[in-house]
């Protein structure tokens, strides 16, 4: 007993000297020798870095400390981590966040701000405004303003205590600017109040003359420590932010200016307290602000309502737009409907032949008048369209589309891609309906890039019969009104040729063929150099002088035409039936014979139909004829509104069976819709993107 004893006290005394030795190195390299200071860690802060250093892995900081806080050194040391920063990184970043403080003392918080920069899966909240972190007492100061300084701070303090008690003692010890002044990071008392949502201190606060519109300076010559954040944040700003709807109508009773630190004709460089409360979705503090007349067209476009900002900041639609508060949205729109009217200006007026007896007066808001016209208003919701659209809040988005916004094709794919993403199909059937709408500029690459592969998906997985019409209509407009690009004959020079008579005569021929038992007599000389086909016939043919060469795969008469076409030099004198043309194709491809082979392929372009096109586009697809084969996947397109409704087309794109045609192999057509797809995008190219629009016509 006694042995277990003295080892769980050598135990406790190691861990106890471990520790020391941490905190001890932790100082050393916190010291400052050109300030003659050190930075001073509490408790918590190096309870946390110590956990941090062991595991470099945690999924989230509630998991950390909940977790870490029950496990003994040696399990924490086994749990598994990427990479391990180094002591002297967290105390490097966590001192920067302290001197960003313009403190001497590291808390926990600092430690937590290191741990969301250096180590990956780690986030804590961002550290909440206090004013406990307003005090700095740095040595270059003198004792008068060093006694200031700490008055100053005690001064907050009691106001934060949230004693009403307090005030007038506290207002004496705040300095020359009394109830108004700031501390290092340029928040005044009322401004504390309202974050913390004290209803109370904020009234007291007010009947002592803390002013109502006050403002987070921009600037860091006075107040270092500002946060880049809450610059020209006011009181109402805070309360809006932190969701404090009583302080927000106290603020507004007493007429705190509903949209900030704005100010009439000034540019809007912070969010306005709307645009907070509609971003953070809160709907009775949007109706309560948009009572008191707070505009929610300040944001994104410029108080002039022309151009946009250069800092692309958004409006109260968009943010909402953006975060998908659905019903904040409907309420800022249900509001401009019944408040806002419309002004045209006179260059407006005379472009759009108006009457200037319709124009109408904006409602004036906090004493200032602003005017609207319907085209910055569309313009907000197009913008509010677009960031709906690209967040994946498609029911915003056709909200603002029933409105009568037009559509852009990226609103319009980025719609389609979630309502795709999320099995909506009645909203997949209305998108598809809608593409009419979106005019033939908005054409651009990205319709071929995203869209195409997009909408071709929803044609292979859907199989649906309405969402396949209506993407038949969408491939038969992008394809356009053109015909399709015609085959040409290929003006090939013949090397050598022969006077028919001699065709197929026993007299003078040097070459017997065997075609379905029948002898076909033929002269080398002119099929030497017919093609490399006949050439390897010829030349593998065996010794003996009445050897015949047999062509078993061909049908007598289709030979027949095959060396009518050699003897005669060309296709002028070819009578060829519908019913000769796909075998005489297939044995023009088999004699490598490339001019009888684009003539047979013009001839099945020109007599190509619906009830046809099918077996055709097989025939072509096996046997390689791939300019026939891009015909007729133009005539698919062209034509897929009609042909949608074919058993054999749908089908060929459905379901392919390969094994059931015969003259098919496996593989053939097998992906039709890709080769659908690369041709539609080189279609939509060609018209729409290329210098010489329209040149494949």
């Amino acid at each position: 007993m006694n042995l277990q004893t003295n080892l769980h006290q050598l135990t406790s005394f190691s861990r106890l000297g471990r520790s020391f030795l941490f905190s001890y190195n932790i100082l050393i390299l916190t010291f400052r020798p050109e300030a003659d200071h050190f930075f001073q860690w509490n408790i918590s802060s190096l309870v946390l870095v110590k956990l941090f250093v062991q595991c470099a892995r945690f999924v989230t900081f509630k998991t950390m400390s909940e977790v870490l806080l029950f496990m003994s050194s040696f399990e924490i040391q086994r749990l598994p981590f990427l990479v391990l920063p180094p002591l002297m990184e967290w105390i490097r970043v966590a001192v920067a966040h302290t001197e960003h403080r313009r403190s001497f003392s590291v808390d926990s918080d600092d430690v937590r701000q290191a741990a969301r920069l250096l180590l990956p899966g780690v986030d804590c909240e961002p550290r909440q405004i206090k004013a406990e972190d307003c005090f700095c007492a740095t040595r270059k100061l003198d004792a008068a303003s060093t006694e200031a300084k700490f008055l100053q701070d005690l001064g907050f303090r009691m106001l934060n205590c949230g004693r009403t008690d307090l005030v007038k003692q506290a207002v004496n010890l705040l300095g020359p600017d009394g109830i108004n002044s700031m501390s290092e990071q340029g928040m005044t008392p009322l401004m504390y109040a309202c974050v913390r949502g004290d209803e109370a201190m904020v009234q007291m606060l007010l009947d002592a003359g803390a002013d109502i519109n006050s403002e987070v300076p921009s600037t860091v010559n006075k107040h270092p420590s500002v946060y880049p954040e809450t610059r020209q944040g006011t009181p109402l700003t805070f309360a809006v932010l932190h969701g404090h709807v009583p302080v927000v109508q106290l603020l507004l009773d007493n007429r705190a200016n509903v949209e900030g630190a704005l100010q009439d004709g000034a540019e809007n460089y912070t969010e306005t307290p709307l645009q907070l409360a509609a971003a953070a979705g809160n709907f009775e503090l949007v109706s309560l602000l948009l009572e008191r007349g707070a505009d929610p067209m300040i944001g994104t476009m410029c108080r002039n309502g022309i151009s946009s900002t250069p800092l692309g900041d958004m409006n109260s639609f968009s943010l909402a737009a953006a975060h998908g508060h659905r019903n904040v949205f409907r309420k800022l729109l249900s509001h401009s409907d019944q408040e806002k009217g419309d002004v045209l200006s006179l260059e407006e007026i005379l472009a759009e032949g108006s009457d200037p007896g319709e124009k109408r007066l904006a409602p004036q808001a906090n004493g200032g008048g602003t005017l609207r016209t319907g085209k910055a208003r569309l313009r907000a919701l197009r913008e509010a369209m677009y960031h709906s659209a690209e967040h994946g809040h498609v029911d915003i988005t056709i909200d603002i589309r029933s409105l009568g916004v037009p559509w852009t094709l990226h609103t319009w794919l980025e719609s389609l891609r979630t309502c795709f993403i999320q099995h909506r199909r009645p909203l997949i059937q209305g998108l598809l309906k809608d593409f009419c709408c979106i005019q033939e500029e908005e054409y651009t690459e990205e319709l071929i890039t995203h869209g195409l592969p997009l909408m071709f998906q929803i044609l292979r997985s859907s199989k649906n019969e309405v969402i396949s019409q209506q993407l038949s209509v969408i491939f038969t407009q992008c394809y356009g009104p053109f015909p399709i690009p015609k085959l040409t004959e290929i003006k090939k020079k013949q090397t050598s040729r022969l006077d028919p008579h001699f065709l197929n005569n026993k007299e003078m021929s040097d070459v017997t063929f065997l075609v379905e038992g029948k002898p076909f007599y033929a002269h080398k000389v002119l099929l030497f150099t017919a093609s490399p086909r006949f050439k390897s016939l010829l030349q593998n043919r065996p010794a003996a002088e009445n050897t015949c060469i047999e062509i078993s795969h061909v049908k007598y008469n289709i030979f027949h035409l095959v060396m009518q076409y050699l003897y005669c030099g060309g296709t002028e004198s070819l009578h060829i039936r519908n019913t000769e043309v796909m075998e005489l194709l297939s044995a023009a491809k088999f004699f490598q014979l490339e001019a009888l082979q684009r003539h047979c392929e013009i001839i099945c372009s020109k007599n190509i139909t619906t009830e046809t096109c099918v077996d055709l586009y097989k025939h072509a697809k096996f046997l390689g004829a791939t300019e026939l084969t891009a015909f007729i996947e133009g005539y698919f397109l062209k034509n897929m509104v009609l042909l949608i409704e074919l058993d054999g087309f749908k089908q060929l794109l459905y379901e392919p069976s390969p094994a059931e045609s015969p003259v098919s192999s496996p593989g053939i057509c097998s992906d039709i819709l890709h080769d659908l797809e690369k041709t539609l995008a080189a279609r939509i190219h060609s018209i729409h993107l290329s210098t010489s629009k329209g040149s494949v016509v």
